[in-house]
């Protein structure tokens, strides 16, 4: 009989697979994009090969460490309108089969279908990328999009996994609690804290006891993540980006704080084009910096009303530079702005 399922699914090494695609002779080697595509730069790990992975570089590792890790590895520099392009056709596809289609962002999507068969539809969908494409694809299939999207993992690469209220505990009641979607290491450390380490801990823990500990809205809430319970529908209205960020990473340190803000005023205009090209205002502003040699802050503030002007957005960036302090030593800086909901612009 038809019921209701989730997929989700997730395209195995996206954007390395991407570049593979593109040059076939690199199939089979490690391959690490990032940056300007030099290791000896500075800049961060966007994404690796499963290869480059199996000899532990990972995301946001730095490019150098990378290298260290894996010097045989062919380094690719960041081509987002490549990615962007085939993850157009990915979603299109998925959308060309009898489902709602959620898309999270580049490589992932939820889908919610009504069939008898998941695992049926499931391989399907695989069939389905991989001819539109050539890019492979997990897909995790759950009564809800929290086990769904959990479920992932255990099929990746290319495989199939099913997680819902019959194997749950089966599956994740020993893992420790940042295994679930939703929960970060800050998370778990303040958990560890209450001696809360696994997922079956923190699913019998009173509710009353996380309220009064974390918060009466997200204690009780990781209660229920540790249950899998999860209400959320699959959206299928499109998705649309909540803001554009640029950011710099210099290959020597800044020290004159007029070049810092001159920096971050440069990253507002640009943002602010960005903005221009969508035509949505921006309602918010951040600014992110990283000190030397990995110290990283972030303040944002809003914005007095919406604007897609460019003076407002750099005075704000300016502004929020000075209150992180500019007496240290300076590699990295970042513009952030949100955009107001196309429904209200």
């Amino acid at each position: 009989m038809s019921r209701p399922w989730v997929l989700h699914v997730d395209l195995d090494q996206f954007i390395a697979a991407v570049e593979v695609l593109r040059r076939p002779e690199l199939a089979g080697r490690p391959v690490v994009v990032g940056g300007r595509g030099d290791p000896t730069e500075r800049g961060v790990v966007a994404t690796a090969s499963y290869e480059a992975r199996q000899l532990g570089v990972g995301s946001a590792m730095p490019l150098r460490t990378a290298a260290r890790k894996c010097p045989d590895a062919v380094f690719l520099p960041v081509d987002g309108p490549a990615y962007e392009a085939a993850s157009a056709v990915v979603m299109d596809t998925l959308r060309a089969l009898d489902a709602v289609v959620e898309v999270l962002g580049w490589d992932e999507a939820f889908l919610g279908v009504d069939t008898d068969d998941p695992e049926a539809l499931a391989h399907e969908v695989q069939r389905a990328v991989l001819e539109a494409t050539g890019l492979h694809c997990s897909v995790g299939i759950g009564d809800n999009k929290l086990r769904a999207k959990l479920a992932t993992d255990f099929g990746k690469p290319q495989g199939v996994f099913r997680l819902t209220e019959e194997n749950w505990y089966d599956v994740m009641a020993d893992r420790p609690t940042d295994a679930l979607w939703g929960i970060g290491r800050k998370t778990a450390k303040r958990l560890a804290g209450l001696g809360i380490t696994t997922v079956r801990e923190l699913a019998l823990t009173d509710p009353g006891r996380l309220a009064d500990e974390l918060g009466p809205t997200m204690g009780p809430w990781y209660r229920r993540l540790a249950r899998g319970v999860d209400t959320s529908p699959v959206e299928g209205t499109p998705w649309v980006a909540r803001s554009h960020s640029r950011e710099t990473t210099f290959q020597q340190d800044l020290t004159d704080p007029q070049r810092m803000e001159e920096e971050v005023r440069r990253l507002a205009r640009q943002v602010v084009e960005d903005l221009r090209l969508e035509g949505r205002p921006a309602v918010r502003v951040a600014v992110k910096i990283r000190f030397a040699p990995f110290d990283t802050h972030t303040r944002s503030l809003t914005l007095e009303a919406p604007t897609s002007d460019v003076g407002p957005v750099e005075e704000a960036a300016a502004r929020l530079l000075r209150r992180l302090g500019l007496d240290r030593p300076v590699r990295l800086l970042g513009v952030r702005a949100e955009m107001a909901d196309p429904a209200e612009g």
